[in-house]
């Protein structure tokens, strides 16, 4: 699924090619899954292209789970019938994708393959937001905004992994999800202003909803002295002499912690709530949903 121009969703396209051949430090994966991203949208579209510069056509898909059936030279792991998940630079909405062998993890053996498609850019941004820059700890009070997507919902189960008491903003679509995922405070965000729900400021507000400047800054007082407010979207200054420590960050591919993620998926600690499996043929149709915010949660996306 390839797109040769910038545009809306009506660019994606399926093309017909010749399957990769693995390089030297390369597999050749049989794709179970890839998986959307919101911020594919932008890639698509152009709006991130000085973040995501692209040599066209380029297909999509950063998430990929599947099966090594080819292996270049000077690959010792994995080998051919290995089951493995990662993040990629694109390439795996396809049938098949050729990959650094480095860049992949074994994938979790409790859930179905394709499902594990959900983890690699939701999971790993979550682990960022929650253990690297929000230092969640146990006992802490943390306001996870746009707790209903596919980053909110690993970042409510590693938060309470951490020992955290989570409060989740979500819409009535999403509040069944959420409530699914052990939310400890749910604030139905199209209801009532987001500090109505709070009995007094967090320890640690994560922002996984794409606002304005001006709307990101009503955050900011939710939080408490001391406190951090994380931001995987807008960037975010607090006023001047309000102590509170404000990280925007863009989540960097880091196997080690996607392995730990797999890991608490295998022990039943963290599960991948998938919202829907949609084949590829439909991408373009999942774009455009997500545009007009008809979409909730992880879709896979299969050959």
């Amino acid at each position: 699924m390839r797109i040769h121009g910038y545009g809306d969703a009506a660019v994606i396209r399926r093309d017909d090619i010749p399957p990769p051949v693995p390089g030297p430090g390369e597999v050749l994966i049989q794709v179970a899954a890839t998986s959307f991203n919101p911020s594919e949208i932008g890639v698509r579209s152009g709006m991130l292209r000085s973040l995501f510069p692209l040599d066209l056509p380029h297909t999509l898909g950063w998430d990929v789970a599947g099966t090594v059936v080819e292996v270049g030279s000077r690959v010792r792991t994995p080998a051919v019938g290995d089951q493995v998940v990662g993040l990629l630079a694109g390439g795996a909405a396809a049938e098949y994708v050729s990959a650094a062998a480095d860049a992949l993890v074994p994938a979790p053996t409790s859930i179905p393959l394709a499902h594990a498609a959900a983890l690699p850019v939701a999971g790993i941004t979550a682990w960022q937001a929650v253990f690297e820059h929000g230092r969640v700890a146990p006992g802490q009070r943390v306001l996870i905004n746009g707790a209903g997507g596919g980053i909110g919902g690993f970042a409510i189960q590693l938060a309470k992994h951490a020992g955290a008491h989570v409060i989740a903003t979500a819409s009535p679509r999403s509040t069944a999800a959420v409530q699914r995922l052990a939310a400890d405070q749910i604030i139905d965000y199209t209801a009532r202003f987001i500090a109505d729900g709070l009995d007094r400021p967090v320890d640690v507000v994560l922002n996984l909803v794409a606002l304005s400047p001006p709307q990101a800054a009503t955050l900011v007082p939710l939080v408490r002295r001391g406190g951090v407010f994380v931001s995987v979207t807008t960037p975010i200054e607090p006023p001047t002499g309000v102590p509170v420590t404000a990280t925007h960050f863009v989540a960097r591919n880091d196997t080690s912690q996607l392995a730990a993620l797999v890991k608490l998926v295998d022990a039943g600690a963290v599960r991948a709530d998938i919202a829907a499996t949609r084949p590829f043929a439909d991408l373009a149709s999942v774009h455009r949903e997500a545009e007009a915010n008809r979409t909730r949660g992880k879709i896979i996306i299969i050959p």
